[in-house]
């Protein structure tokens, strides 16, 4: 990858080891990461600040990765979601992908396979911001009678 990509990520994982190790090997490609080891912290971090994408573990304690992703939704429709697991099943793979997570990757993750995700979901997210500037754009134009 030649040019770094700029996107801001938010990392949710029990395991403080990889959540760490993780974190690290993103910021060294120049992605402002921020991370928290719950579901119930994530639910909170994602209505304080908006992120190209969060990163979900499916197993957590407390509320799990599938639940994080209906509450997440719920405040954030337009939020990327990558589940990322160990103890992943096809089940639990389309439940994910039907709450509305884009993608669902296994641990141990490619670092370049999980950027591409990201560098997508960060696009995605681009062209959501976008339309909804260029919806406001046009609310106040016609508001004005221009």
């Amino acid at each position: 990858m030649s040019e770094q990509l700029k996107a801001r990520v938010l990392l949710v994982d029990d395991e403080q080891d990889f959540l760490k190790m993780l974190s690290d090997r993103l910021k060294m490609r120049g992605l402002k990461v921020n991370t928290v080891s719950s579901g119930e912290e994530a639910v909170s971090k994602v209505e304080e600040q908006d992120y190209d994408a969060v990163i979900l573990d499916l197993s957590m304690p407390g509320i799990d990765g599938l639940e994080t992703i209906r509450q997440i939704k719920t405040k954030n429709p337009d939020a990327e979601i990558i589940m990322l697991t160990g103890h992943g099943s096809i089940k639990s793979s389309v439940e994910a992908l039907k709450l509305g997570a884009t993608d669902y990757l296994q641990k141990p993750v490619d670092i370049k396979e999980l950027l591409g995700k990201i560098g997508e979901a960060h696009d995605k997210r681009m062209l959501i911001v976008e339309k909804k500037s260029q919806q406001a754009l046009e609310e106040i134009l016609k508001s004005r009678g221009w």
